[in-house]
């Protein structure tokens, strides 16, 4: 099925069937592809041709590279089912999810589209008399894109999408873990070169299959001004310092640990269903997964006794069948989420779920039951970002307690609350209430849509892609001063005669 896949989206079978890097499927571990990892000398070659296209490539008007976008955006819909399928096999996503992850693209290459004709600067008032002054930006040069196995596409494409239309080449390492979707998304974008025509150079956008060697090129080269790394906030302290110690820019979008507020006046109906997806969409490996739900201690029985029986109705397996949890990425993330909750039940904790299901019928594929888990406190295990399906329950007595407990971890991703009182939904969104980038009312903390820039703070790295003004980060800034008098007045006032 795989092969067949690949071939109606454009990847020859050369690409994936004679390497030493083996490729497997979550959904039940066996080998799906193979490919031949690049090196060194490889990356730097691309970065050199990268580095070629963007000075041929920053000269095109923008709304013609938005066109470029706009042919992308066709092609991805005209493929969406086969690269939704192959993001389910590849990543281990429920059918919904892997479309939802094109879908994605699509969005994104929208709004790109309208973005290339609204790379708006600013006209400033100048202090000097016959002068004005503006801002206006410019291409940056080459961005270097490092995305992770949970969103093997979107991210790629949130970043690439803006960065062609701000006049940059891109060169995109994706995860070792989901290297087959990323050559069929490169083989799209390749057939949207095609209709596009000769005025997109050789170079603009490429794809690296590397390991840990390929990323560290890519991070150190001086003509790669930016990268943009997603991934964990282990990953993020590494590329960081590297990336600053040539003084290059960097987008991280690192761990999150998010929260709820659980409030005694929610529609817990409501409350239950955001719940539900936040904290098991995609077998809880998301950045946005909701992983502590910090519930009134009032309602906080109740509240768990209907989640519990919410989850016991999810169905796990398969993610093309219907299901609606699928498999961890692999047994590493397995063990992963057993030790944390064994770290759970030493701090105290009372675990509720969380074993691994259907090991008979997929022996090489780790599925589990979500699992809550009660906790005394915000303990040590609680503070880390654990990448499963586990929801940590707190209960909180007043307000600023539970906004306490929303901020006191490392990462600031994304939070939410659920409330019908207007002074707490107000107070959460305030510069006194969460501290993370994503702050929501009513809504669970994962979903986010294109259209606002995506991104946290603290431990998550303080990056912004996709919409409002990301735009921006893949631009250089320039102030411009115009003396359109005669005289040559200075600054401040200074007179030097």
């Amino acid at each position: 099925m795989v092969n067949s896949l690949l071939e109606r989206l454009g990847v020859s079978a050369s690409a994936y069937q004679n390497g030493s890097h083996a490729v497997h499927t979550p959904i039940d571990g066996s080998q799906i592809g193979s490919l031949t990892l690049e090196g060194a000398d490889a990356v730097r070659a691309k970065i050199t041709a990268g580095h070629d296209a963007f000075l041929a490539w920053r000269k095109v008007p923008a709304p013609r590279r938005g066109e470029l976008v706009r042919l992308f955006g066709e092609v991805l819909r005209e493929h969406k089912a086969d690269l939704g399928e192959l993001v389910s096999i590849e990543a281990g996503k429920i059918t919904q999810e892997g479309l939802g992850e094109v879908q994605e693209m699509i969005d994104i290459c929208d709004f790109a589209v309208g973005l290339s004709r609204q790379l708006y600067g600013l006209t400033i008032a100048s202090e000097r008399s016959g002068h004005h002054m503006r801002e206006t930006w410019h291409p940056l040069g080459v961005v270097g894109v490092i995305s992770a196995f949970n969103f093997p596409v979107a991210v790629w494409a949130w970043n690439t999408t803006l960065a062609l239309v701000a006049g940059n080449a891109v060169i995109w390492k994706p995860s070792e873990k989901t290297p087959l979707t990323a050559l069929a998304s490169q083989a799209l974008f390749d057939k949207a070169l095609e209709r596009f025509g000769s005025d997109a150079p050789q170079g603009l956008a490429q794809l690296v299959i590397g390991d840990r060697e390929a990323g560290e090129v890519l991070v150190d080269d001086p003509r790669v001004p930016l990268i943009s790394a997603t991934g964990s906030t282990r990953m993020g302290r590494e590329v960081a310092p590297r990336v600053a110690a040539r003084f290059g820019r960097s987008i991280l979008e690192l761990g999150g640990n998010n929260a709820m507020i659980l409030a005694p006046s929610a529609d817990l109906d409501l409350a239950v269903r955001g719940i539900l997806f936040s904290a098991v969409g995609t077998a809880g490996q998301r950045c946005t997964t909701l992983r502590r739900l910090i519930v009134h201690r009032s309602i906080k029985d109740e509240v768990v006794a209907r989640v519990k029986a919410a989850y016991a109705k999810v169905r796990i397996g398969d993610p093309r069948q219907g299901n609606l949890i699928g498999p961890l990425i692999d047994k590493q993330a397995f063990s992963a989420m057993q030790d944390a909750l064994a770290k759970a039940r030493d701090e105290g904790g009372q675990v509720f779920g969380g074993e691994r299901q259907l090991a008979d019928t997929f022996p090489n594929g780790y599925y589990v039951s979500p699992a809550i888990v009660e906790m005394p406190g915000q303990t040590a295990v609680v503070r880390h970002e654990t990448f499963a399906p586990i929801l940590y329950v707190l209960a909180y007595d007043d307000f600023e307690e539970a906004l306490r407990l929303n901020n006191e971890v490392p990462q600031g991703l994304s939070s939410c609350i659920f409330t019908t009182d207007v002074r707490e939904a107000e107070a959460f969104q305030g510069a006194a209430g969460s501290d993370c980038g994503i702050a929501n009312v009513n809504i669970g903390t994962s979903g986010a849509e294109i259209g606002g820039a995506f991104g946290g703070e603290k431990e998550t790295g303080g990056g912004r892609e996709s919409g409002s003004d990301a735009w921006k980060a893949y631009m250089r800034r320039q102030t411009n001063t115009v003396n359109y008098s005669r005289e040559l007045p200075l600054a401040q006032g200074i007179v030097f005669d």
